[in-house]
């Protein structure tokens, strides 16, 4: 469409309205771009743990420690990185039913980074319970997670914030007068770049890739969780720059910024640390004695290959050639 402001022949709508209701109940697309990310995640996740031997679904076990956390992380890192939203003169933090209220998720205010960290702790609970390796549940998340976060980015579309700097490029955001993160002064019809959209093309593209070098170099022991932080940490940085919302400035740098080259650090240190450590293939998704036995049978702590446990033991006395035989056996009935 044409934007009479800035002479731009076309330009992305935002959507007029960010919820519906259900009788008095609202239910925002926000929650629910959320929610199908939650979704799609788990599904790769198990998808991709199942293949390397793990039990079928064994990622709920996970994700129901893991999701909770990562929220409550999420929340409390926003609201620490932005103190003058919640603890200014005249405010009521700590009651849940005042507005501006800490407590008040549904009003917005969740970070990424904050979701890592939280989710983070309730991974490696979840994997201590079901006795899966925290690595290897890492490194099958990481496709997902990221495909997760380009789910959440349309719920910022749905809600028209934490768009950047303006813009006259064809794919300018149209924002609605009266939003309370516009510049004063602008022109009405004003165009923002569409920081919702370059992140879910980026997070896309980083999906792609992270199956591809997955599979390629056989990126085990936290490497492929390594290189997502790696990659979205990258995007961010630039993604996170050019954005108007308000946020804590430091030493010149938004506060996302920061956490955005952390994550990019912790991620090149997380790759090479474990090439290092581990330089050959996981062995077992189990940790040595919680491994999962499908219809009698144990994975072996050594190989990828499975093993009969219900074959007769061979006694102290049985000679090299039974001792074969007997592996020929085992062998020809799999």
């Amino acid at each position: 469409m044409m934007n009479a402001a800035s002479g731009v022949l076309a330009s992305i709508p935002s959507p007029p309205v960010n919820e519906f209701f259900l009788g008095p109940i609202p239910i925002r697309y926000y929650a629910l771009c959320i929610i199908a990310g939650i979704i799609v995640a788990v599904l790769l996740t198990n998808h991709r743990l199942t293949k390397r031997g793990a039990e079928p679904w064994v990622v709920i076990d996970i994700a129901l420690v893991a999701v909770p956390l990562g929220i409550i992380g999420a929340r409390i890192f926003h609201v620490l990185t932005h103190p003058g939203f919640y603890f200014g003169a005249g405010s009521n933090p700590w009651n849940p039913f005042e507005p501006g209220s800490v407590w008040a998720i549904w009003e917005g205010g969740i970070a990424i980074f904050g979701a890592l960290l939280g989710g983070a702790v309730g991974a490696w609970l979840g994997c201590r319970w079901t006795g899966i390796r925290f690595w290897t549940f890492a490194d099958a998340l990481a496709p997902g997670i990221l495909l997760a976060q380009a789910f959440g980015r349309f719920g910022n579309w749905f809600n028209q914030e934490l768009y950047g700097l303006p813009t006259d490029l064809p794919w300018g955001l149209e924002i609605a007068p009266g939003n309370p993160a516009l510049p004063v002064g602008l022109a009405p019809g004003t165009l923002f770049h569409p920081t919702f959209l370059y992140e879910v093309i980026w997070n896309t593209m980083g999906v792609c890739m992270l199956l591809a070098a997955g599979h390629r170099f056989r990126l085990q022991w936290g490497r492929l969780f390594g290189l997502y932080l790696v990659w979205y940490g990258a995007g961010r940085i630039v993604w996170e720059s050019i954005r108007i919302d308000p946020s804590e400035i430091y030493f010149g740098l938004r506060t996302n910024v920061w956490a955005a080259i952390v994550g990019v650090i912790v991620g090149l240190a997380i790759f090479f640390v474990q090439r290092r450590r581990h330089p050959g293939i996981e062995p077992s998704p189990y940790v040595p004695g919680r491994e999962w036995s499908p219809q009698g049978t144990v994975q072996s702590q050594d190989t990828e290959d499975f093993v009969d446990v219900s074959a007769p033991p061979v006694s102290e006395g049985t000679t090299t050639e039974v001792r074969e035989a007997t592996a020929t056996s085992t062998a020809a009935t799999k």
